[in-house]
């Protein structure tokens, strides 16, 4: 018997302005790192360790767009985030090596299955679910910057009515202090987005809503949802 291998296409982000495009290997995301969002979460905001889920790379939408309604929720929320990738090795960094890391800047969504996560964390089952699942994570071109963005007014329409709004001044852990604290843990580098946390106001969303993210200075992420496929 012989079998055939087929390779499958790296998953890719565009780099605004540029032809090449920015190969993605892992996708980090931050949970409660704005105050407000936790507190709406059930959970007090304060300075102990940040911790992170994953999602998997191949959730990534590049450029937005139609994305589904996720099957398996009745329950789909918007959580608006600044991302930040990765474009230089770093391991157990210092917070001046880990500003040095960054390559540059996006606008995404984190698409959560709430029920999914919420059942999850009642029995203490990982997040999975509710968190990594095809179409979870549009994400619009890169910005290249190598300084790490620290302030700028973040938001969230939906069908031209803001849901979230806030500013990136007000994250718990900067984006250096994220970075250097995730490098106690993994090998970071080239091909590592962090997905940096969301401000209040998620809530649901259903076919035929209209999103649309903003971060100063970066462009801007317009999604549809569209049926369930």
């Amino acid at each position: 018997m012989t079998s055939a291998l087929f390779p499958l296409a790296q998953p890719v982000v565009p780099i605004l302005g540029r032809d090449s495009v920015y190969p993605v290997r892992r996708v980090f995301c931050v949970g409660r790192n704005y105050a407000g969002h936790a507190r709406e979460m059930g959970s007090d905001p304060n300075r102990e360790p940040p911790f992170y889920f994953s999602k998997s790379a191949d959730s990534l939408v590049p450029g937005g767009g139609s994305i589904p309604y996720a099957p398996g929720t009745a329950n789909l929320h918007h959580e608006i985030e600044l991302v930040v990738a990765l474009g230089a090795p770093v391991f157990q960094a210092s917070l001046e090596q880990a500003a040095g890391a960054v390559y540059g800047h996006a606008v995404g969504l984190d698409m959560t299955r709430r029920d999914l996560q919420n059942a999850a964390k009642d029995i203490g089952r990982p997040w999975d679910l509710g968190k990594s699942f095809e179409f979870s994570a549009p994400i619009t071109a890169l910005v290249p910057s190598s300084t790490p963005m620290a302030a700028g007014a973040i938001s969230l329409e939906v069908n031209g009515q803001t849901r979230q709004k806030g500013d990136l001044n007000e994250m718990i852990w900067s984006v250096p202090e994220v970075i250097a604290h995730l490098s106690q843990f993994y090998h970071l580098g080239l091909g590592d987005l962090i997905y940096t946390g969301t401000p209040e106001g998620v809530s649901a969303v259903k076919p035929g809503d209209k999103l649309v993210g903003r971060i100063d200075g970066l462009p801007d992420l317009v999604v549809e949802i569209g049926p369930t496929v």
